[in-house]
């Protein structure tokens, strides 16, 4: 199946270049441009990509607005490229609903990798990544109580174990191995996880998996 993407960034070689990576890939497809949010909302919305490669810093409406719209619409999945690793920037697209972040300076394979990873439906953030940005979220909210989430309760005890191996950042071919079951199946209970915890990524399943550990 042909993954379709729609490019959001300001900078017109940027845009080219990713392209130009990208369309090289026989299962990758760049259907739209965008150069600001606003024309990033109306191409996913027109085209229907799988994945928007979103850039957090554009004219006029920024990627993170941006992406809570394209989120809340579950038109795509939203891959942030950014030049710095773990900045605001990053932690509130991540809370808008992206599925994870690539650096603009990563190499193709990775950029490949990371399209199709979220299209797939797994996160893109290396575990070391993972668990630096779950702390990060996890102690700017430590002094404040962190009731159970709506649909907290509602977990599976299977349900409870893939969130947990979410809060610790692994992929779905990791929480398959270590719950000795298949990738497929993973996929399926991550889903439900997401719809009963009423959250958009696994990133932001993973943050309430961790606060609700600390507590």
């Amino acid at each position: 199946m042909t993954i379709r993407l729609v490019i959001a960034d300001d900078h017109g070689a940027i845009r080219s270049g990713l392209r130009m990576i990208l369309d090289t890939e026989g299962d990758l497809e760049v259907v739209g441009e965008a150069a600001d949010g606003d024309v990033a909302i109306t191409q996913t919305r027109a085209l229907r990509p799988q994945v928007v490669l979103m850039d957090v810093r554009m004219p006029g409406m920024d990627g993170i607005t941006a992406t809570e719209r394209i989120v809340a619409e579950n038109l795509a999945k939203v891959l942030i490229l950014t030049t710095f690793e773990l900045d605001e920037y990053v932690f509130r697209a991540l809370r808008a609903g992206a599925s994870g972040f690539v650096l603009k300076s990563a190499s193709r394979q990775s950029l490949v990798d990371a399209v199709r990873a979220v299209a797939a439906g797994d996160g893109v953030l290396a575990p070391e990544v993972t668990k630096s940005v779950i702390a990060a979220f996890a102690s700017s909210n430590a002094d404040a109580a962190q009731p159970a989430p709506t649909g907290w309760s509602e977990l599976t005890d299977r349900e409870r174990e893939v969130l947990d191996c979410l809060g610790e950042g692994l992929s779905n071919a990791q929480i398959a191995t270590r719950l000795f079951i298949g990738e497929t199946t993973v996929k399926t209970h991550v889903s439900r996880v997401l719809m009963k915890l009423g959250v958009r990524s696994r990133v932001q399943a993973a943050i309430l998996a961790r606060e609700q550990r600390a507590e």
